[in-house]
């Protein structure tokens, strides 16, 4: 476990938070890392910059990449994650391409950055998501602002998010929202890393713990619609789904399909692995739903990438571009509320950009729109953190954000 801080000086809210975003796609990996934080540095002005974030394509030697962006930003915390695909003020950059560095200033805010690996395990994970919150919080000072909220980037392949989330939840508590993303690596599905200042990390998470004071607020939408009625997983064993309401799981799906569509929308996935537009809604205490991506297996299992808890309600639920293009109003507004923020930090899953295919530059448009003149950083996940109520807060297929 490894912290970071920067000191800050009081603040009563008066001086608002400012960002810079800088992207290059050079080549060279200590180049690129350079040129990116150093447009970053040029667009952030005169103040000095309190946190560093950094999202990449895994294609890159990333300690080069670190070192150029270190070159320029020096010692200022750092956090970040491999992506598949990342955009910035409505521009999307491809999956497997370039590297987007954002920096703050504290404004009003003040950070505390920590790091932890082993999330080999449920129970592993739990723990890593308590020491992670617990440091991080201290390394953002012994005095505490009237809110929270804590920014959480993960190996996006450990398998154990929400235990990791819950972990966090165990500790920041039910009034801090938490926010964040699973790291990509372009959609090879092969391994993830998360970025602590030098350190380059798999296995691992980086927590930054965010004091404010002013309530900040996580936004999550998603735009799948339920086809079907509200079911329980009677059987399922780690990711597979073997019955729903009692019956073979795969039996339920085709109710909901076209003869023979269902085996070949749920077979016929992209290299990366993803399903397209056929996913299993886990129904939450108020009526809502977080995305689990389903998928069939080379044994022919249905399998979800997030494991369902036994006897949980779930709908068979499905989508098409503009139902997942249309909840981007929603996310930046609820995010940004009243405020006069300083950026809108946004992410989104991978699985979507499988589903809008060429139209998937359109979310990054959508989203710097309805942000209007507020930049909007974000990336292609493997996953999306976003607990609002309740301690849930994994989803797959979904789009989160927040606003400083």
């Amino acid at each position: 476990m490894s912290a970071s801080t920067r000191s800050s000086p009081a603040n009563d809210g008066a001086v608002p938070l400012r960002a810079g975003a800088g992207s290059s796609e050079h080549g060279d990996a200590r180049t690129a890392g350079r040129e990116a934080a150093k447009a970053a540095l040029e667009r952030l002005g005169s103040e000095p910059a309190a946190l560093v974030l950094v999202y990449t394509s895994v294609r890159y030697a990333l300690e080069e990449l670190l070192a150029g962006i270190r070159e320029i930003t020096g010692t200022t915390p750092l956090a970040g994650a491999t992506t598949s695909g990342h955009f910035h003020d409505g521009t999307m950059v491809q999956p497997g391409r370039g590297i987007t560095v954002l920096l703050l200033t504290d404004g009003p805010y003040r950070f505390g950055l920590a790091s932890t690996t082993g999330l080999g395990s449920e129970v592993d994970a739990f723990e890593a998501g308590r020491r992670l919150a617990r440091t991080a919080r201290a390394a953002a000072g012994a005095t505490r602002k009237s809110h929270a909220a804590f920014l959480l980037l993960a190996d996006g392949l450990a398998g154990f998010q929400q235990s990791l989330l819950t972990g966090v939840h165990r500790v920041a508590g039910a009034a801090v929202p938490v926010a964040g993303g699973a790291a990509g690596d372009d959609r090879r599905l092969t391994r993830t890393f998360v970025f602590h200042d030098d350190a380059i990390l798999a296995d691992g998470a980086v927590g930054i713990w965010i004091d404010s004071p002013h309530a900040l607020e996580v936004t999550v939408a998603h735009g799948w619609r339920p086809i079907g009625l509200p079911l329980l997983v009677t059987n399922v064993e780690g990711t597979i789904v073997h019955e729903i309401g009692g019956r073979p799981a795969l039996d339920v799906f085709r109710e909901h399909f076209p003869d023979g569509a269902i085996e070949h929308a749920l077979r016929y996935v992209p290299v990366d692995g993803w399903p397209r537009s056929h996913a299993l809604g886990l129904i939450e205490p108020d009526g809502t739903q977080l995305i689990r991506a389903a998928f069939l297996d080379d044994e022919g299992h249905l399998r979800t990438f997030t494991p369902l808890p036994p006897y949980s309600a779930v709908q068979v639920v499905s989508c098409e571009p503009d139902d997942l293009l249309g909840v981007a109003d929603g996310i930046a507004a609820g995010a940004v509320g009243n405020r006069d923020a300083g950026v809108l930090l946004a992410f989104s899953c991978v699985a979507r950009l499988d589903i809008l295919r060429d139209r998937g530059c359109e979310e990054a448009n959508r989203i710097q729109a309805a942000a209007g003149s507020i930049p909007t950083v974000g990336f292609f996940t493997y996953g999306e953190f976003a607990r609002t109520s309740g301690v849930a807060g994994y989803h797959n297929a979904t789009v989160a954000a927040i606003a400083l």
